[in-house]
């Protein structure tokens, strides 16, 4: 198999998820990314710690910086920002999610950097944007979820609430590596570079979308149902005997179905069920008698009784639940990874794109703190007494 960003080098200034990832994902179609990180490590190399001590490198490090090179590199010295520019001299690509004062405080704005180099693409990923009354203001996934009104919607009778996984991350990054690979495109056929930024907050509003076109025609002013599904029925999470299980039936052929399950054809005459939408207004009606079906059996019961007629029906899986499902293990998304100073094999989350002409799996494990940055350096035309003396002064 090809990798088709072959010969494309991605400098790396992310932190955390959005930016991160975006480089990753780079990375995987084959581009070499170098992670630029500071001299003690970045705050995003020891979130979520895999030791019992709660020592070394994290869970979302090695996720966010697998097929990546890593350096340290302190850009606010002077010495520093001549490695920047020799790095900029050799790159393609630049991701970097911070904000914009930070981004011209460490010279990496994008007029700084076409300065460096004429075709030069920065890909700049920020809480709220470039403009507006917000672009100053940092963030994380969270606040995202928060002002789009996906978390408000996502509540109920006791208040809004924020799914755990870090989805605006995700969807952010994404759209970056989206915008990063259109930018490659434009310029192989203009010969420019480009600024492509993408926000947390632009991508909680795109996935909110629905919502909002709702609200801004009807005015309905929705409020927070929890798991219940308001725009179609039943949709909702059910107790078994055992566990739990989500149901989603949208679409008038999968209610016949589900009428047919309860053995009771009288839904499919009542108006309050006539549409999507009426029994998304009458879900709690649904809810009521689903949970009542679900409640005497098991979850292996349940969902074989649902897969038998095609609802579409699945368990609620907790993650060590989710790490010995066979389907997991058959889709072939985990690579276990050796990594210095475990014990065990670090387990690894693949790309979840397949091509059959384009090798897009997991190559290198993350990079331990500054492991490449005598052989990046070097390329750049440092000799090892300069890397020393640079070393010393606390440039890398």
């Amino acid at each position: 198999m090809t990798n088709i960003l072959s010969g494309i080098r991605v400098l790396d200034f992310g932190r955390y998820i959005a930016g991160p990832y975006a480089a990753t994902i780079l990375a995987n179609f084959g581009a070499e990314v170098i992670r630029i990180e500071k001299l003690n490590g970045s705050e995003d190399r020891f979130i979520t710690p895999l030791t019992e001590d709660q020592s070394g490198d994290g869970g979302i490090f090695m996720q966010m910086s697998q097929n990546k090179k890593g350096i340290t590199l302190n850009p606010m010295k002077p010495e520093g920002r001549e490695v920047v520019e020799r790095l900029v001299k050799t790159a393609d690509i630049v991701v970097a999610n911070l904000p914009v004062e930070t981004l011209q405080a460490m010279g990496l704005d994008y007029d700084s950097l076409k300065a460096m180099k004429q075709d030069v693409i920065l890909v700049h990923g920020s809480a709220f944007g470039d403009v507006g009354p917000y672009k100053n203001r940092v963030g994380f996934d969270g606040l995202g979820q928060a002002m789009s009104g996906a978390m408000y919607l996502s509540g109920d009778e006791n208040g809004p609430r924020k799914l755990f996984g870090p989805w605006v991350d995700y969807s952010t990054a994404l759209l970056s590596a989206l915008g990063a690979m259109a930018a490659l495109r434009h310029r192989d056929q203009t010969g420019e570079g480009q600024l492509v930024t993408t926000s947390l907050f632009g991508s909680s509003l795109l996935i909110s979308a629905v919502a909002l076109i709702e609200q801004a025609m009807l005015g309905i002013n929705r409020v927070g149902t929890g798991n219940r599904g308001q725009n179609a029925g039943p949709s909702d999470t059910f107790q078994t005997k055992d566990g739990w299980v989500l149901v989603q039936a949208l679409g008038g052929p999968l209610f016949e179905r589900w009428a047919e399950l309860m053995g009771e054809d009288h839904w499919l005459s009542d108006p309050r069920f006539a549409t999507d939408q009426l029994r998304g207004d009458n879900n709690h009606l649904l809810s009521e008698r689903m949970a009542k079906w679900c409640i005497e059996r098991t979850t292996e019961e349940a969902l074989a009784e649902m897969e038998a007629i095609r609802l579409p029906c699945g368990p609620v899986l907790s993650p060590q639940q989710v790490l010995e499902d066979p389907h997991f293990a058959a889709m072939e998304m985990l690579t276990m990874t050796r990594y210095p100073g475990f014990d065990k094999e670090v387990p690894v989350v693949e790309m979840p794109i397949k091509m059959s002409k384009t090798d897009t799996r997991m190559k290198r494990r993350a990079p331990t703190l500054g492991e490449h940055t005598d052989e990046v350096m070097q390329s750049l035309g440092y000799s090892a007494a300069e890397i020393e003396e640079l070393r010393k002064k606390r440039v890398v």
